[in-house]
């Protein structure tokens, strides 16, 4: 029975995407559970987290669905998640981080939230992880991305500090999203020869409750457009793709949206600038000096 680990980020604070109660991280879950995988839910609010775990167990009639609590907020909780973890859970096969956020402020380790919360977490927690997921070869680490790296930039000076205000948000969550992509392109690079791979997927527009800490007009604004957007079953099927789907491999590091191969932005495929990224992300999470 294949091991999935999947990073929904429970709602419990404005501004955070649905997670393993709700959205396309449960989604993605009641499938992968439906095709007969264990699956643990990494999510940092416990009430919600096991009301999932009781939801896709019941959803998929699969009852190897486990809880494991997570917060992508504090390093601290991401190393101490992958230490019991991996005394714990002897296979993992598909690593799916879901997890993201939309708000201002600063983390408990100091770094701009979604900087961390969606890239230096992910990043680091992945690197835990990455010694299990090469035993357990054939694997693959799924990370979910967006567009709006269209519009992200990569100053090291300050991606990483905290800002203030809805705009500086909006671009850091851009910012993010586009660091999401680099880190899976140079992780590609790095397991070349592993056959450990990656993909970034770009889930399309998903009516999701994201936007709740938004200003009102803004919330108002986002409301019409999803009239026009998908549903999370419809929004989980490029992870379930890239997860599941065979003959993909020689594909590894690439992007992906609706189930196909596609092109992102160009400073998305800045081979020099990931590997600079990812010098600069081990430096902040201390695997470097």
């Amino acid at each position: 029975m294949p091991a999935v680990l999947g990073l929904p980020r429970t709602p419990g604070q404005e501004g955070r995407k649905e997670g393993g109660n709700a959205g396309i991280g449960k989604a993605t879950a009641v499938d992968l559970a439906r095709r007969g995988a264990r699956v643990v839910l990494a999510c940092r609010d416990k009430a919600r987290g096991e009301s999932a775990v009781y939801d896709i167990r019941r959803e998929s009639g699969n009852s190897e669905v486990i809880l494991m609590i997570l917060d992508l907020g504090s390093l601290n909780s991401v190393r101490a998640f992958a230490q019991t973890f991996l005394k714990s859970e002897p296979r993992l096969d598909i690593l799916i981080n879901n997890a993201g956020v939309f708000m201002t402020g600063q983390t408990a380790d100091g770094f701009e939230q979604a900087f961390q919360v969606n890239h230096l977490a992910h990043f680091l927690l992945t690197h835990l992880l990455l010694d299990r997921l090469k035993r357990c070869a054939p694997s693959r680490v799924i990370t979910v991305v967006s567009s709006m790296h269209v519009f992200g930039k990569i100053d090291f000076r300050t991606i990483h500090k905290p800002v203030k205000g809805m705009w500086n948000a909006l671009l850091s969550y851009c910012n993010s999203k586009l660091a999401n992509i680099l880190h899976v392109r140079e992780l590609a690079n790095q397991l070349e020869g592993t056959n450990v791979t990656c993909y970034a997927i770009h889930p399309g527009a998903v009516r999701t409750e994201i936007g709740r800490s938004f200003p009102r007009w803004l919330h108002w604004s986002l409301s019409f457009m999803q009239l026009f957007s998908r549903d999370c079953d419809a929004g989980a099927q490029t992870s379930i793709y890239c997860a599941t789907e065979e003959g993909i491999e020689r594909l590894s590091g690439r992007y992906f949206v609706d189930c196909r191969l596609s092109e992102p932005w160009p400073q998305a495929c800045d081979d020099q600038l990931a590997k600079k990224l990812w010098e600069f992300s081990e430096r902040l999470v201390g695997l470097t000096t």
